[in-house]
């Protein structure tokens, strides 16, 4: 009963988010959610650090959110980096994070390819 209490309160908790965003932002950002899921479909979402975050297993496989000037996945990984290098030269990135202007279309294939690097981080 109680982890159902759970369940429901953090879906409320990513409606809410999703439901605070402009239109587009909230267009762009499930638009990532679903290329998430789709690359990690047993991956649960919740909220954490007041953001969308997605778990595999228990353990956090990418947070996302979305800004003023683009949306960011994290955390952005060495595993990841290595993984995807040649796509990333394109975005702006810092220690942890992947930003994706929304002036410019997503990415899809390059967050597809990240998500997949993050769970084989995970897996082993």
């Amino acid at each position: 009963m109680l982890s159902a209490m759970a369940d429901r309160s953090r879906a409320a908790d990513v409606r809410a988010y999703y439901a605070s965003l402009p239109v587009q932002a909230r267009r762009r950002l499930r638009e990532i959610r679903s290329l998430i899921l789709s690359a990690a479909p047993d991956a649960a979402e919740t909220i954490s650090y007041r953001i969308p975050a997605f778990k595999l297993d228990g353990k956090i496989l990418v947070y996302c959110a979305a800004w003023k000037e683009h949306a960011s996945i994290y955390p952005l990984t060495a595993g990841m980096k290595q993984a995807c290098a040649r796509d990333l030269a394109r975005f702006e990135t810092s220690k942890g994070t992947v930003r994706f202007p929304n002036a410019s279309p997503l990415p899809a294939a390059v967050i597809t390819r990240l998500v997949r690097a993050r769970v084989r981080e995970l897996e082993g």
